[in-house]
């Protein structure tokens, strides 16, 4: 039975990661463009990956998930932004990895007792903002230190778009991985039990 359950959890984390990549190539499955920047659904994959198979799972999908985002940074980027800040891997990978992993300990530690909806709602409301937060933390950090190509932007015209990002995307993003995470992530949780 065992080996069921880590075939299972090796196939879920596979498409996992199959699903992440066909957002992130596919038009408005993964990003949808409003103006000049996009609402990301991305993270409610990556947050559900860390809830139903575990913690490291949902750390690589994010994984998968930043690593196609700076390799599309490149190729085909999401918003003229892109080209200047997601071209590095601390503002495209690291905050992507991080959700997946500070997702995972959440939901963990909320569920010690018991898993509730809420803790669902509550992780996938945290794992948006943790994307939000930290791509436009590094952001700042490295506008900070000068690093190139962000050094070349000029930040006091870039703050209200930057604020606007935070109440146009940051907000509806929480919203939906609130609601998207207990929806999706309830059935493949009890999935997951029955397998185990």
């Amino acid at each position: 039975m065992k080996t069921r359950s880590n075939a299972y959890r090796v196939s879920l984390l596979a498409l996992f990661i199959a699903i992440v990549i066909i957002q992130t190539v596919v038009p408005f499955l993964g990003y949808i463009p409003v103006g000049p920047f996009s609402i990301v659904t991305i993270q409610a994959t990556t947050v559900i990956a860390s809830v139903t198979i575990g913690t490291k799972e949902g750390t690589i999908v994010g994984l998968v998930w930043g690593l196609t985002d700076w390799i599309r940074a490149f190729a085909w980027p999401t918003s003229p932004l892109a080209v200047y800040v997601l071209v590095n891997p601390l503002v495209s990978v690291v905050p992507r990895v991080l959700v997946g992993l500070i997702a995972g300990w959440l939901f963990y530690w909320l569920a010690r007792r018991g898993t509730k909806t809420w803790h669902l709602a509550l992780t996938g409301v945290v794992g948006a903002l943790v994307n939000t937060i930290f791509v436009l933390g590094f952001m700042a950090l490295l506008y900070q230190f000068h690093m190139v190509p962000l050094a070349k932007l000029n930040i006091a015209k870039l703050m209200p778009w930057l604020l606007g990002v935070m109440a146009t995307n940051g907000i509806p993003e929480a919203i939906m991985s609130g609601i998207l995470v207990p929806i999706i992530g309830q059935p493949l949780r009890h999935l997951m039990e029955r397998i185990s």
